[in-house]
């Protein structure tokens, strides 16, 4: 069998994205909610709280359950952009392969944020916008949504479609960036490994991908989190009146920083 026999279609690119992109939506989701309630409480004269304080305060008032608040949407959008991603990026790599079928660094990192791009786009402004409100109205005194799909339509009929499309711009900016950065320091990860190790079969084994994958989120996470905690705050409820546009919200978050430091 050849190689190029062995390439997967885009049917199966994007049934597989989708399949592990719910699975780890899903498992993560705790993180995901305690990450955005974080970005959440840094406002003015309000420290920000640590993990295990949000998740205590989180359980003790509103159960297990409350971990959860707006997982339906972020599941679902999750698995739809991983498929999404997965199925674009395969295609625009096999545009971008040199003669030799071969793709350097920077045409790997340029078809990641491609690929970072149209996921914006498609799935994941809707479905973090959805979770955004979800989990913040989850913390309100008196919270209005019942379920994912009753905040989705509650916000669609007070908001109109736009509603579910706040933040578009940094979203873009930071799932770009993101598939960017993952892809690209993944593939670089990959061919060290390769040129370290040297496996018999000229493939890595399983552990081995697997720490590199986990590798390449952290410097993913890290390298993007300020952009993630724009788009967090641009699809805040309120965000239309308290913020102008991304840059506006970068000055103030800062603002808020520096304050919140010096006090």
């Amino acid at each position: 069998m050849n190689t190029q026999s062995r390439k997967p279609s885009q049917l199966a690119s994007l049934f597989c994205g989708v399949t592990a992109g719910a699975v780890e939506g899903g498992i993560t989701y705790p993180t995901e909610f305690v990450k955005t309630q974080a970005q959440f409480s840094t406002t003015k004269g309000q420290p920000s709280r640590g993990v295990i304080t949000i998740l205590a305060d989180t359980v003790r008032t509103q159960g297990l359950r409350g971990v959860y608040a707006g997982s339906g949407a972020l599941i679902a959008g999750n698995g739809l952009k991983a498929g999404v991603r997965f199925m674009t990026y395969d295609s625009i790599k096999e545009v971008l392969r040199n003669p030799e079928g071969k793709l350097t660094p920077a045409r790997t990192m340029l078809a990641g944020l491609c690929a970072g791009v149209v996921e914006a786009v498609v799935a994941v402004t809707p479905s973090e916008t959805i979770k955004t409100k979800l989990i913040q109205d989850a913390s309100s005194p008196s919270p209005m949504y019942t379920s994912s799909l009753n905040g989705t339509i509650a916000i669609c009929r007070t908001e109109g479609f736009g509603g579910v499309y706040r933040g578009l711009t940094p979203t873009i900016m930071k799932q770009g960036a993101n598939s960017a950065v993952r892809f690209g320091s993944y593939s670089t990860l990959q061919q060290l490994a390769l040129d370290t190790l040297r496996p018999a079969s000229g493939k890595l084994n399983s552990s081995t991908t697997f720490a590199l994958g986990a590798i390449a989120g952290l410097i993913t996470v890290y390298s993007t989190m300020p952009l993630d905690n724009i788009k967090t705050r641009m699809q805040a409820a309120g965000a239309e009146t308290r913020y102008r546009n991304s840059l506006d919200c970068l000055v103030k978050v800062s603002a808020i920083d520096v304050h919140n430091a010096s006090g």
